[in-house]
């Protein structure tokens, strides 16, 4: 059964995802030692799929939405390492997730901080090109979420084929990581000039996710200061 979804825009470019293992890490979780993932993966972490795949400075890519097609497992490991203070063995379990594959929906838009890439700001250029690196499995290795979980990346019709939440018809994540905005994707005064993290509420909707544009996050703040400063030293209107 396919689900019902919204009309392609212009630009847009879908794409599916699968791997045996992911970790979208959860912020509290990086201070323990042990990890643990996300139920789903974040928009920071689609987003770095995708760069993978096909990524130029004169754009930004922007996840719309993503359709989860397994059931959401978690898988505990037990992991040797050393403690920091005593320098001991012991072990550390890190919790990923187990068999993954979603459908993802992308556009993107220009990078209008980066000026000198201006003259290359040619849609149907950049969108034939991801269009052929998503049909490839993309310029370079694909990841969920951190290097030790490799994924493979194919083309999709967006919508197609049986999802495991389809008839689910809500689901509510509360408050998660969204990702970073950095010096030269700030988008207002705000985020101009230092690293700022963006969160927000997440729903899914038979089985499908839609993200919010990162402007639009219910919380942005900075967390360190940055020494890129814009060419003509404002931003945009």
């Amino acid at each position: 059964m396919s689900v019902k979804v919204q009309p392609r825009k212009f630009n847009q470019v879908e794409f599916e995802v699968k791997g045996d293992f992911g970790m979208f890490t959860t912020p509290e979780s990086r201070l323990s030692g042990e990890k643990r993932s996300y139920p789903i993966p974040t928009f920071g972490a689609l987003q770095g799929i995708l760069e993978h795949v096909y990524w130029k400075p004169t754009f930004e890519w922007i996840i719309d939405e993503v359709r989860v097609m397994n059931e959401i497992i978690e898988c505990p490991m037990g992991i040797t390492g050393i403690r920091w203070q005593s320098n001991e063995k012991d072990v550390f379990y890190n919790t990923p997730l187990f068999n993954l594959h979603y459908q993802v929906r992308a556009h993107f838009e220009w990078a209008t901080n980066r000026k000198k890439y201006k003259k290359d700001r040619v849609a149907d250029k950049h969108y034939q090109m991801a269009v052929r690196y998503i049909e490839r499995g993309g310029r370079r290795m694909t990841y969920f979420g951190t290097s030790e979980y490799p994924c493979a990346v194919r083309a999709c019709k967006f919508g197609s084929g049986d999802g495991f939440y389809d008839n689910e018809e809500y689901d509510d994540f509360g408050l998660m990581f969204h990702g970073f905005t950095y010096a030269d994707t700030a988008f207002n005064e705000e985020t101009r000039n230092c690293i700022s993290v963006r969160m927000n509420n997440v729903e899914m909707k038979n089985g499908i996710i839609r993200f919010v544009h990162p402007k639009d996050c219910s919380v942005i703040y900075p967390i360190a200061s940055s020494i890129w400063v814009p060419e003509n030293k404002k931003l945009d209107a």
